[in-house]
């Protein structure tokens, strides 16, 4: 038998009957789904230093368990000394299994692990199904190295869903495990 991930089995076995019963679908396939989890972090000094977005991809290659890319400038803004086409970031799309594990590890790993936390915002859905999320410090991670880090970033973090609504993305984030601070129904 070939490898299950552990939220992957939640989410067949425990989410999708509790979405069914809730929001009274007819099939399965109404149930909302995790499509992807997109990470991606921009760096501010990257216009001055080159390699701190080679670190930025390396360190997000880490965190995701998949190749990260750089991303480049759509436009020049001259007040920021950015050109078009200059490399600012790194980004990675995480679909199916990896997309399970890497959720798995930031809610019982990696959201723990933040300062003072009490729970992540319930208001940042985006009104069609998706939620976002920023992270101040990538060290969360326990695929970082301490000692090897030069400076600390931060990170945005996007849940795409196949939810039509907010109250939908909101139950199935929530069964799937998201620590959400105002547990609101």
């Amino acid at each position: 038998m070939s490898y299950v991930p552990r939220l992957k089995k939640k989410y067949l076995e425990e989410v999708v009957p509790a979405l069914m019963e809730q929001f009274e679908y007819k099939t399965v396939m109404q149930v909302p789904k995790l499509q992807k989890i997109s990470l991606n972090q921009g760096v501010g000094g990257a216009t001055q230093d080159k390699k701190l977005v080679d670190v930025a991809v390396q360190e997000m290659t880490l965190i995701a368990g998949q190749q990260a890319v750089p991303t480049k400038a759509k436009k020049a803004i001259s007040n920021f000394k950015l050109r078009q086409g200059l490399v600012i970031g790194a980004r990675v799309t995480l679909r199916n299994n990896r997309m399970y594990e890497f959720m798995d590890r930031l809610i019982n790993l990696s959201l723990p692990r933040v300062r003072d936390f009490n729970g992540i915002n319930d208001k940042s859905f985006d009104g069609r199904g998706n939620y976002s999320m920023g992270i101040t410090e990538h060290i969360i991670f326990p695929e970082i190295d301490l000692d090897k880090v030069s400076r600390i970033s931060g990170m945005d973090i996007t849940f795409v869903t196949s939810a039509k609504t907010d109250a939908e993305a909101l139950a199935l984030l929530k069964l799937m495990g998201l620590p959400f601070k105002n547990q609101r129904n």
